[in-house]
């Protein structure tokens, strides 16, 4: 069976000028620092959010301000601004209890760096995450 001449066309066009969503990199289950506990990241409309899905049971609890628990909200509103780099997002802090300005960027397919800062990105804390999947 022959393949007409636009099947043909269409199919080396489309495998030269794939298009991948690069704003869903960050989509996934991740672990903090330390694995005490796994962040779910997820897209809602064009935001992305981020929630504690699991603390381990020996996690150190005693020196936050904040008690997280499963279902808290950790990451939000955090929008694709370039390869790699999502800005413009909130990161609750559980140490300090205090929501901040974040920006996170993608170093590589397993590590997610969170930055949160008052003001500017120079004034602030960035906590490494590492996929859990």
């Amino acid at each position: 069976m022959k393949f007409p001449k636009i099947f043909l066309l269409l199919f080396i066009f489309s495998s030269f000028f794939s298009f991948t969503d690069d704003s869903e990199k960050i989509v996934g289950i991740w672990f903090t620092e330390g694995k005490g506990s796994k962040i779910q990241i997820y897209k809602v409309e064009k935001e992305y959010f981020g929630k504690i899905i699991w603390i381990a049971p020996n996690a150190k609890k005693e020196d936050l301000k904040v008690k997280p628990t499963v279902g808290y909200q950790i990451f939000k509103k955090f929008t694709y601004e370039e390869k790699n780099l999502w800005t413009g997002g909130q990161v609750s802090d559980p140490r300090s209890g205090m929501t901040v300005s974040g920006k996170m960027t993608l170093k590589d397919e397993k590590t997610l760096s969170v930055r949160g800062f008052v003001g500017s990105p120079m004034f602030g804390k960035t906590v490494i995450l590492t996929r859990a999947e």
